[in-house]
């Protein structure tokens, strides 16, 4: 299998397999225990705690609370800010959030909330301006994501957290899709609150990350124990915490080499299948993008029948986000650029990792070339009862 479907999930690194077995049935004690058993644990836990500090470039490795996943952590961050702060009956998001961020706020809105959801333009470039013009002290929180999903766009956080500390808002930001693609370096900035994923960075699924700056007001979502302070009830999963921190670790220290290695791979992609495949476009191609990251458009192809052609032909890619897989509408973020519902569901999302090779691509881009031609190749005319239909 050719896998590009590496913003969906990554491949769990053969390393922070070795780093994680030992907590399944050597030491595999209750951190929360005072024995021995717990102590390693516990400490296993810490060392965790710090190697996700450092890629997050947070201050404090009390500010890293581990948690179930991405999604868990989003919810997290935005219903901690609104209880926090609950005379403010506001909040504002991008129109090309995750579900995670936005279920949430549709919940919300059905509260009461009034919902902020801002524009990007053709290039999935967030509308700054009116992000600005959305802000104020009836905000409770601001939520943007650092990298979109779909199309690798990223957007200018730190000027965002920027924006919104000087109106006294809280600002979060779903990082899941940049964690270990771009440099995060929090402390350097006025975000309050980020998420990350463990299996979108060679860790397992089920394990992930809120950054909380110290001194946010904070309400936990999950209670019933003193587990992360207080913060996030529940007994460590100490494995899956193990691997998180030995992938930090991994992409913390491959982090320039390999992001220059997978751009120049994705960029000759993209340059492969534009000059061979008529009628395509690349999503986002004008903004600031993840350097593993290939949204394309083919004009005239549904996406659904390219992706099952590929699977035949042993490659592995995507119409979008994972989570939405499955439904039949056209994805949100391609609507949002503004493209058609026939437009937005011809999109295709190559995504790379450090694992993918040249020779991967260039199988792929055959593969592509000749799906698109024989998908848009006219249908012949069928003989039924002495007539062509």
């Amino acid at each position: 299998m050719i896998y590009l479907d590496n913003n969906a999930t990554t491949r769990v690194d053969p390393r922070v397999v070795q780093a994680m077995l030992p907590y399944f049935t050597e030491a595999f004690g209750n951190p929360s225990s005072r024995h021995g058993a717990g102590h390693d644990a516990a400490m296993a836990v810490r060392a965790a705690r710090r190697q996700v500090q450092v890629l997050l470039g947070a201050a404090f490795e009390s500010e890293v609370l581990f948690t179930s996943c991405g999604t868990e952590a989003d919810a997290t961050a935005i219903l901690a800010a609104v209880r926090a702060h609950p005379v403010r009956r506001e909040v504002v998001i991008s129109a090309v959030e995750h579900a995670a961020v936005l279920a949430v706020c549709r919940d919300l809105e059905k509260e009461g909330y009034r919902i902020h959801e801002i524009p990007v333009d053709a290039s999935g470039r967030l509308d700054v301006a009116a992000y600005r013009a959305a802000i104020s002290p009836r905000v409770a929180v601001a939520s943007v994501m650092w990298a979109n999903n779909e199309t690798g766009a990223v957007f200018p956080v730190a000027e965002l957290a920027n924006i919104a500390h000087a109106a006294g808002v809280l600002f979060h930001t779903d990082a899941v899709q940049a964690a270990g693609k771009v440099e995060l370096n929090v402390k350097g900035t006025d975000i309050d609150m980020l998420s990350i994923s463990g299996h979108k960075l060679h860790a397992p699924k089920g394990i992930g990350a809120l950054y909380l700056r110290q001194g946010t007001r904070f309400r936990p979502l999950l209670r019933g124990g003193h587990q992360e302070k207080g913060r996030r009830a529940g007994t460590e999963n100490v494995p899956a915490i193990v691997a998180l921190g030995a992938a930090a670790e991994i992409a913390r220290q491959s982090f320039r080499t390999e992001t220059e290695t997978v751009a120049a791979l994705r960029d000759a992609l993209q340059a492969e299948l534009l000059a061979r495949v008529p009628d395509c476009r690349v999503l986002a191609a004008n903004a600031p993008r993840l350097a593993n990251t290939l949204a394309m458009v083919f004009v005239g192809i549904e996406g659904e029948a390219m992706l099952a052609h590929l699977d035949r032909a042993g490659i592995a890619a995507s119409g979008g986000s994972a989570c939405n897989a499955g439904a039949m509408a056209a994805s949100h973020v391609p609507l949002a650029m503004g493209l058609t519902p026939a437009e937005a569901r011809g999109m295709i999302r190559f995504s790379l990792s450090r694992e993918t090779t040249a020779v991967d691509l260039a199988q792929a881009a055959d593969a592509v070339a000749a799906i698109a031609e024989r998908l848009r190749a006219p249908v012949a005319p069928r003989r039924r009862g002495g007539a062509y239909v």
